[in-house]
């Protein structure tokens, strides 16, 4: 009686999770089963600025959270804009439906779905400062993401750096991570227009004799524009600042650690034309290695400026198990969850979907 008492639990359990288990069209998989992911999210400011499009976003973080043990993913990086205003008291109507407050409330609440289950790194862009758009170097960022809130950031998060009130908060921050054949990988976020001080404590970090053996990753938010071309400046009232040009002089040409660099920011209102949207190039060092430079936003996707914040696309980047080669994916869980509109889940064109390779 008991055994057979047992089997039918079983059974029954196993019923309940066929029958409970969501089904979804697109299933995302590693090319190689020891890879390491890590996901690259695109200004989320659109997503954010409207209420409609903040279901949008969270699915997103949703996806990610669902998927972490499958794509063996070490770490989430988000190229900053996660607000479109950051201390606007009164929406603004076409360009948003929600005071700056909200937009801060609503963005934290999307990362709460990766807040004890993944370490994620988050770059601070122009949005997030000032009134509107860097005005100021007046950020609600520190409040919303304090160290304490995500218990993954006690075992990765290694430096903190300071802001512009020398408080120390994680506007500029490094992660550490063990990636397998890769050894340990240092991610560094920057702020907005990195102050002379930022660049002064990155450079000093990843040159330490405690991570002279490490690959490292800059993740900032401004660097380059949608042809590649590396901003020299550009015109915003927030300064001191440094752009594009003076953070590759200054932090990343004379630091041999520093093999990667990602950004977000550029975009065009004709979104739908993906390739306007991306860049990539490599340049070297002055230690004669190669720097991979990729910028990534998805903003005006989805209907421009003032659409639906960028159809959901993010990027998986897989760091394969020889140590040296990234595969770049580019993918929308939004587009993916529907047998409708699964077929365009994936981006393939080459600036979409590629791989390079880090020696």
């Amino acid at each position: 009686m008991m055994k057979k008492t047992f089997i039918l639990s079983c059974l029954f359990l196993f019923l309940s999770f066929s029958i409970n288990a969501q089904k979804q069209p697109v299933k995302v998989e590693l090319s190689d089963k020891d890879s390491y992911t890590m996901i690259m999210i695109p200004d989320p400011q659109t997503y954010i600025k409207f209420d409609v499009n903040q279901p949008i976003f969270e699915l997103m973080t949703a996806w990610v959270a669902n998927n972490i043990e499958d794509l063996n993913m070490a770490a989430v990086l988000c190229t900053g804009d996660l607000v479109e205003q950051n201390d606007q008291p009164i929406p603004e109507g076409r360009n948003g439906n929600q005071t700056g407050r909200q937009q801060w409330e609503n963005v934290s609440r999307a990362f709460e779905r990766l807040d004890n289950r993944i370490s994620y790194v988050n770059a601070t862009g122009n949005h997030d400062y000032g009134y509107v758009s860097a005005e100021n170097r007046f950020s609600q960022f520190p409040e919303f993401f304090r160290p304490e809130r995500n218990t993954c950031w006690r075992k990765s998060l290694v430096s903190v750096g300071r802001n512009w009130e020398e408080k120390p908060t994680l506007e500029n921050a490094a992660y550490e991570f063990e990636m397998g054949n890769w050894g340990k990988v240092l991610v560094v976020s920057l702020e907005f227009a990195p102050r002379d001080e930022a660049l002064d404590w990155a450079k000093n970090l990843v040159n330490s004799e405690k991570y002279k053996d490490h690959k490292v990753i800059v993740l900032t938010h401004s660097y380059m524009n949608t042809k590649g071309v590396v901003y020299e400046k550009e015109n915003y009232k927030v300064t001191p600042a440094n752009y594009g040009q003076a953070i590759w002089n200054k932090l990343i040409a004379p630091s041999p650690t520093i093999r990667m660099v990602l950004c977000g920011h550029s975009a065009i209102a004709d979104g739908d034309d993906y390739e306007k949207n991306v860049s990539f190039r490599v340049d070297k060092n002055q230690a004669g290695k190669d720097v991979v430079q990729m910028m990534f936003d998805a903003q005006t996707a989805g209907g421009g400026w003032h659409g639906n914040g960028g159809d959901g696309w993010l990027r998986i980047l897989e760091f394969m198990p020889d140590g040296k080669t990234v595969k770049v994916r580019t993918f929308s869980p939004f587009f993916a969850i529907s047998p409708t509109t699964a077929k365009h889940a994936w981006r393939t064109a080459s600036y979409d979907q590629f791989e390079f390779v880090i020696d």
